[in-house]
């Protein structure tokens, strides 16, 4: 008898441990919190498809609008919204030391490839060399060299797109994807592909499956947060052996390749292998220290440009279509200044009549703020933070070491606070007059920070 109760009580703290003390984490504190549910926290709605997780934020954003930050849980973990401004550039950017990282699903002798890259690296030395190794990819200078790059893939684009006769029904995500795997191919791992005439080529094919975050791949992060150890006994990596090895290969040979026959293109994989024969120069002339890059470093880093790109790039592309076929002034506006700029130049499109073009610039500007790239931006605390108190009914909150911070960057470029009338679009809040009245970390596209995206000038 004592043992059946023993192995009941034994049970029921298992469960309590488990099920219901990792809730009362927020409670605890005294922050502010979304009510939970057991084992899936506050993601359910997303889980099963009644909600998309833009809309679950921006739902909590809005009701907890009198609040600076809000608890939420996914499934047991501790994740706390930031919706003020200045708290927020505080954890960004004062406060970088204590939040220098995203959080981390996967350790590097799991899969290599993940944690190596830029994104996925834990911030400290390691990180802040590869971040200021990569950073010249993305100077002025090296954009320019980049472009004509990049508009062999627009021509290729154009032509794609003269061909069909008639009327055509084109499935403008598809074609949209294409063209930006060949820019990216091209520019970070010296690939052509010409993905549209050629629609089944490796490369491509490859790419998608890579970027393909739904389903197995889903799956796979969903049970690295839940059991690290677990997934690593099983040797699952983020990416399927097929990807690894096929961009590991492309790497390998395009190095080998351009090292016997002495060639120099204007691409990232160019600078990270002038960087890993201590060649690489900065801006200001400063030569960096010999870095020491594996083969499967600089495949990591030329594989998140990929990823970071791949999807990001060709969903705002597909936005910013839509806003024109909905808004025909806006493009018969756009569309007039791109012909009146080229045709300065002998009808030919360069980099500097393209950075010229002021509508088209607040054109994209005001479509990053209606559909920014990614919902919320992240950080995770390596030490203790203490959050001061600033409205009345506050008090100062310690958060632990690990703490999960979430940027709502979608919620916060649709808060009527900021972006008065947040459904319509209007490139005019972004005219010279009207975009120096945007307040400072609410207007977030592309991150803020030492950790901000560094691709941002590149799409």
């Amino acid at each position: 008898m004592w043992i059946i109760i023993v192995i009941f009580a034994i049970i029921l703290r298992w469960l309590h441990s488990w099920l219901i003390k990792p809730h009362q984490y927020w409670k605890e504190k005294g922050i502010p919190y979304v009510k939970p549910s057991p084992i899936v926290g506050n993601v359910g709605p997303n889980l099963l498809h009644k909600k998309s997780f833009a809309d679950l934020l921006q739902e909590w954003y809005t009701s907890y609008s009198e609040y600076r930050y809000v608890g939420f849980y996914q499934f047991s973990s501790p994740t706390l919204i930031i919706r003020d401004p200045e708290l927020i550039k505080q954890i960004v950017i004062k406060e970088f030391d204590t939040f220098p990282d995203h959080r981390a699903f996967v350790s590097e002798d799991m899969d290599p490839l993940w944690s190596k890259n830029l994104f996925a690296m834990k911030g400290g030395t390691k990180w802040q060399d590869m971040r200021s190794t990569l950073s010249p990819s993305f100077t002025s200078s090296k954009l320019k060299m980049m472009f004509d790059l990049m508009k062999n893939c627009s021509k290729q684009f154009v032509s794609y797109v003269n061909k069909q006769e008639g009327l055509a029904v084109i499935e403008m995500k598809d074609i949209f994807t294409r063209f930006t795997n060949d820019v990216i191919a091209t520019t970070a791992f010296g690939v052509s592909c010409n993905s549209l005439d050629n629609p089944e080529n490796e490369f491509f094919l490859m790419g998608k499956d890579a970027t393909n975050f739904s389903g197995i791949r889903n799956l796979k992060f969903f049970l690295y947060a839940l059991s690290p150890t677990f997934m690593k006994a099983l040797d699952i990596g983020i990416f399927s052996k097929e990807v690894s090895s096929f961009f590991r290969k492309v790497i390998k040979e395009n190095i080998k390749i351009r090292e016997e026959k002495n060639i120099v293109r204007p691409d990232m994989l160019n600078l990270l292998m002038e960087a890993r024969k201590g060649r690489l120069k900065l801006e200001d002339s400063t030569i960096l220290n010999k870095p020491e890059l594996t083969d499967d470093d600089i495949t990591a880093q030329a594989l998140v440009f990929f990823i970071g790109g791949f999807d990001s790039v060709s969903n705002l592309m597909c936005f910013a279509a839509y806003e024109l076929a909905v808004n025909p002034d806006m493009q018969t506006r756009l569309r007039e200044e791109i012909i009146s700029t080229i045709k300065r130049d002998n009808n030919e499109l360069t980099y500097e009549n393209l950075m010229g073009m002021k509508y088209l610039e607040m054109f994209i500007s005001e479509t990053l703020r209606k559909w920014p790239p990614g919902i919320i931006g992240d950080r995770v605390s390596v030490k203790s933070f203490t959050v001061q108190p600033r409205l009345p009914e506050e008090k100062a909150v310690t958060l632990d070491p690990g703490t999960n911070i979430w940027i709502p960057i979608y919620a916060m470029h649709r808060d009527p606070n900021y972006f008065p009338d947040p459904e319509k679009f209007d490139p005019e809040r972004f005219n010279e007059e009207n975009k120096r009245n945007i307040q400072t970390f609410t207007y977030l596209p592309f991150g803020a920070g030492p950790r901000n995206c560094i691709g941002a000038r590149f799409a």
